[in-house]
């Protein structure tokens, strides 16, 4: 079967089973998308409608973790990165990532403190799962607070202008109920 690149996501992995949980979540909601290695150049991703970049159970300050092509983010597609991939976009357009002061795993209720393009459609609060020991402290300029968690500032952040948001939970697990409808956006 061929699709069109137009019309299909690209998933970066960044590694671990997030990218084929995304990827089976977003052809569930009727969308072909296709996972790429994170050191796919930017050129080769100008076809697609839109990028996500995976979690990853590394940490962005780990040596030898994965890192992707800054030109990507110069490509004026949407892009969305979750959990690692968030923490990534944000390290590399000039914010600050630090070790969290609690490790968070499990559900948590993120309240929602701007309306934006990804969360539009969901309630004041909602359940994420979260899964991660880094959370990005400061923000790159231009993107802003949409989201937080009691022990997460950053839970969903963005630059509406340039279609770059970030998430730090996992909307592509069923412990986030509402994931669909945030992928979706």
């Amino acid at each position: 079967m061929s699709h069109e690149k137009k019309d299909t996501i690209a998933v970066l992995d960044f590694g671990g089973q997030y990218a084929h949980l995304i990827a089976n979540r977003i052809r569930r909601l009727g969308v072909y998308s296709e996972i790429v290695d994170s050191d796919i150049k930017a050129y080769e991703l100008s076809r697609f409608k839109g990028i996500i970049f995976s979690g990853s159970p590394f940490s962005v300050h780990q040596e030898g973790s994965p890192r992707f092509d800054r030109a990507i983010l110069d490509l004026k597609k949407p892009i969305l990165g979750l959990c690692y991939g968030h923490q990534l976009i944000s390290l590399e357009l000039g914010g600050n990532i630090v070790r969290g002061t609690v490790k968070e795993y499990g559900k948590a209720v993120m309240t929602i403190k701007k309306t934006n393009p990804i969360l539009k459609g969901l309630s004041d609060n909602e359940q994420v799962w979260m899964s991660h020991g880094d959370t990005v402290d400061t923000l790159p300029d231009g993107f802003e607070v949409f989201g937080s968690t009691d022990d997460c500032r950053c839970t969903a952040v963005g630059n509406v202008e340039r279609q770059i948001y970030g998430l730090q939970f996992h909307p592509e697990v069923t412990d986030t109920p509402s994931g669909n409808i945030m992928l979706s956006n």
